[in-house]
């Protein structure tokens, strides 16, 4: 039965239809077939569609297929497939300078989209374009045909009245286009405060976009301004729906004892959680005994799938969010915090239900054998990454060094980690290592410094535990042959590996490879960077040119691990995908088949799709709120002194990170002592002409902070002679 919501243009968008008609995949074979567009009553026929409902189900379906772009509608009203008509059908992505791109949804070469072009739409929208040609620079061009999805249904910016006009200029750069706003629909709000506009009219390309004032955040500067503002203009969901935190809080704040019947045990083992000391959820426990031969290591996951299943209000909000958001002072969980703080944590001694992986391990660091069990747990402590790593230096366990239990299992876990770490670098997989920095907030929540945060033996430690409870998952589903999420990595780009070589070899690195990389040719690049003054822009050069991971309903390996075989399990709190593979792993354990299993190849395919979109949007939040805050940080130190790295060189300047906060900004080419400069971009660096003098990426230089445009995100520094 095929149902339809009320509210069409007609009495018979409404009504309720039993009837059977051409499903999308069939229509799109006979229009592959025949060769041509062909119109609606031509449809009817060839399909062999005979009751009036069947011909109103059809009529329906195509209407919504020219929606989703799998087809186009031409002048003579006949339905036709876009590629066979040269139309890309793809995503906007703008260019601060008004250009964009249309990136294509089948992975093909993108299509240059021309200012004169982009004031159709605006950044992230969905379209049908025509191919139109070549530019001057050998680009593929388009025109834009058909907008099929809007992607921003509210800006944020600025407001601004001008001889009186007002509009709000977008704070994301990529959306080129000001909203107009009508003076009665201002919301009283005020020049230069932060505002949200609803869009009421989309751009025409003649019209820029007309919207209303629905929220007022306050002064750009303000403290927590930096979080609001990201959460909006990247479309975090970040309220929780009605009922949703009723059902969470309907479970309770402990496990019934009918929810532990028919688990292991695990209560007797002093599993511990180790997380940084401002963790609030603790997803993952581990133990691990030395044996004769090799290691006993368990990996206890909080279990989630019991408490959210497929279909419920908290199901659906799960899906909406996909992944936990972590700002510098604020989180957006995925699930409520009665469950993602509360019954799901796996806090210290109380009981908690988990997904535990039983893992076997040689003294060469090779698995041997592993199992899965649904399994009852109960956390003998809650430990720090900076407590164990002192324990590991001084043998003393601050807060719990009378518990010798806990005590060995840290010391045969440590000992495991070296040897997972010695097998790690023998398959040669990339270490990208760096130094994170953290931020210190005053009383008011404006930011009053920037802390180093390096990683130490106890990260690295937790980081081995689940990639090798990743692996054992992922080949657990593969050799089910059960749809679920693998998190895949490719090989990088081509195009990427040009220029990284070429860049490589001007820092005078050997490129090791020739035709085809493997992980550890990258390895091999890291070991020659470590302890040279210009390691960490190496390093960060590296993880640019690698491709992004992506969750895929197929297994093709992790490239940047070197593995086989890779899937996310080990944090169902915070990331839908481990969420999902719980319950594959679930439906496993309970040996019950398939029948009941909800997730088809198309289903666990669309959720991946969705999971990766919303992972990278969660994360280009997260370095936005970043970057605002440290040009905020710098904004209070205008006129101060600074020891940097040239990190970038253009016809137009040098781009300088600072050592403190790894903060970046640019020393204009006119704030270069006086000279005429010429650019070389193989070789990347400016040369004077007058003076021959030369700089270059990975100069020490010193700068002074001229400049903060905090709207912009944009640093300007002069050099200091």
């Amino acid at each position: 039965m095929t149902k339809y919501n009320p509210g069409g243009k007609n009495r018979n968008e409404s009504r309720e239809i039993n009837a059977s008609a051409p499903e999308r995949n069939e229509i799109i074979a006979m229009l592959e077939k025949r060769g041509q567009p062909m119109q609606r009553k031509e449809l009817v026929r060839a399909l062999k569609v005979e009751s009036d409902d069947s011909r109103e189900i059809l009529r329906r379906r195509l209407r919504a297929m020219v929606r989703d772009g799998q087809l186009v509608q031409n002048r003579r009203r006949a339905f036709g497939l876009p590629a066979r008509m040269d139309l890309v059908k793809g995503r906007i992505s703008s260019h601060r300078d008004g250009f964009g791109f249309l990136i294509p949804d089948d992975g093909g070469t993108d299509l240059y989209i021309s200012s004169r072009e982009m004031r159709k739409v605006l950044h992230g929208d969905r379209v049908l374009a025509a191919v139109t040609g070549t530019d001057r620079q050998g680009r593929r061009e388009g025109k834009i045909t058909e907008v099929l999805e809007r992607a921003n249904d509210s800006i944020v910016g600025r407001y601004v009245e001008e001889n009186g006009i007002a509009l709000v200029v977008p704070d994301d750069p990529r959306i080129n286009q000001d909203v107009m706003i009508p003076l009665n629909d201002t919301l009283g709000a005020r020049p230069g405060q932060v505002v949200v506009a609803t869009i009421v009219t989309e751009p025409t390309g003649r019209k820029s976009p007309v919207g209303k004032i629905t929220e007022i955040l306050g002064q750009s500067g303000a403290p927590g301004m930096a979080t609001e503002i990201a959460i909006r203009s990247h479309g975090l969901p970040f309220e929780w729906p009605d009922g949703v935190e009723a059902a969470a809080e309907a479970f309770g704040e402990a496990v019934p004892e009918e929810m532990k019947a028919g688990r292991k045990d695990l209560r007797q083992l002093p599993l511990v959680t180790i997380d940084g000391a401002d963790a609030r959820d603790f997803d993952d426990a581990v133990f691990a005994r030395k044996q004769s031969k090799g290691w006993r290591l368990i990996v206890a996951i909080a279990e989630v799938s019991s408490y959210v299943q497929p279909g419920t209000a908290l199901d659906e909000e799960a899906v909406r969010r996909s992944t936990s958001v972590y700002f510098p002072s604020r989180v957006i969980p995925m699930l409520p915090e009665a469950l993602s703080n509360g019954l799901c944590s796996l806090k210290p001694a109380v009981d908690r239900l988990c997904l535990a992986c039983e893992i076997t391990v040689s003294d060469s660091g090779t698995v041997q054998r592993s199992r899965f069990v649904a399994a009852v747990m109960n956390s003998s402590a809650r430990l720090t990454y900076q407590q164990v790593a002192d324990y590991y230096e001084s043998g003393v366990l601050k807060h719990h060094d009378d518990m010798d239990d806990v005590k060995s299992n840290l010391d045969d876990l440590h000992s495991l980690y070296k040897t997972l770490l010695a097998a790690r670098l023998k398959r040669g997989a990339i270490g990208f290592e760096s130094i994170e920095y953290g931020f210190q907030f005053d009383e008011r929540g404006a930011v009053a410094g920037l802390i180093p945060q390096e990683r130490n033996d106890a990260h690295k430690l937790i980081e081995e535990c689940m990639i090798l409870a990743n692996v054992e998952a992922a080949r657990f589903l593969l050799k089910n042959k059960l749809p679920a999420p693998y998190r895949v990595h490719a090989s990088p780009p081509e195009g990427k590996l040009e220029a990284l070589g070429q860049f490589l070899r001007g820092q005078g690195i050997q490129v090791p490879w020739r035709d085809d990389p493997q992980p550890k040719d990258f390895e091999q690049v890291a070991r020659q960077a470590k302890g040279r003054p210009d390691e960490h822009l190496i390093m960060a050069v590296l993880l640019r040119s690698q491709s992004l991971a992506a969750y895929q309903p197929g297994n093709e390996g992790h490239f940047g691990l070197a593995l086989d075989a890779y899937t996310h399990f080990t944090s169902p709190i915070r990331r839908y995908p481990d969420l999902l593979v719980h319950r594959a792993i679930h439906q496993l354990l309970q040996r019950s088949g398939t029948s009941d299993y909800p997730y088809s190849g198309d289903l666990m395919s669309e959720l991946c799709a969705r999971c990766s979109f919303n992972a990278r949007r969660a994360e280009e939040a997260e370095r936005d709120v970043i970057d605002r805050l440290k040009c905020a940080y710098l904004e209070t130190r205008i006129g101060e002194e600074f020891e940097g790295l040239v990190s970038g060189v253009t016809s137009f300047g040098l781009f300088v990170e600072l050592d403190y906060g790894r903060i970046s900004g640019l020393v204009h080419v006119t704030g270069l002592p006086n000279d005429y400069y010429h650019f070389d971009p193989v070789a990347h660096r400016m040369k004077g002409e007058r003076t021959g003098r030369v700089f270059q990426l990975a100069d020490r230089v010193k700068v002074r902070v001229v400049t903060v445009n905090l709207d912009e995100r944009k640093i300007d520094f002069e050099l200091v002679e």
